[in-house]
Parts: C-alpha cells; sequence; structure tokens
C-alpha cells in the first residue's frame, strides 16, 4: 500500500473515499482512530489515504481531477448568483 493523498479533515477523507470507492479502488483511511486525539496530537499529518500501489496512478489522477473541478456555467440557482449550493 502506498499512502496518495492527506486530506485536510476526516469529511474530505470520507468524501474521497467515496469518490475512489466509486471507481473500483479500494483505500485505507490511515489516523481514522487518532482523530480524536487532535487535542494532545499536532493537527497535521494525521490523516493519510493509501492505496494498492497498481492503483496509486489512477487514485492520484481522480483525486486531482476532483480537486480541480469547476461547477458548470447556470447550475447556480437564481436566487444565490455566484454561490454553488450542494
Amino acid at each position: 500500500m502506498r499512502r496518495i493523498y492527506d486530506p485536510e479533515s476526516l469529511l474530505e477523507a470520507e468524501l474521497l473515499i467515496g469518490v475512489l470507492a466509486s471507481e473500483g479502488v479500494r483505500v485505507h483511511l490511515v489516523g481514522r482512530d487518532l482523530v480524536g486525539a487532535v487535542g494532545e496530537l499536532p493537527p497535521q499529518g494525521l490523516l493519510g489515504l493509501a492505496v494498492a500501489d497498481e492503483q496509486a496512478d489512477h487514485a492520484r489522477a481522480l483525486i486531482a481531477a476532483y480537486n480541480g473541478a469547476q461547477p458548470l456555467v447556470g447550475d447556480e440557482p437564481q436566487t444565490f448568483p455566484g454561490t454553488l449550493i450542494c
């Protein structure tokens, strides 16, 4: 297994796990059990996404595509122009 990405939060980690799993990539979340100890441990670098070596390049490409995604033009409601409502 190879650590390929360090998410900023548990929420981002779970979201990316779902994205990768939907594409058939098996993911292990490193540090999940350490999140409760944030008051005791430095918050940076606790979480990491790890995948099998042969899936690492594909997983990195999926994460890069997700991080680079932009909302579609006209996909915004009229009542909140300039704001993407999920």
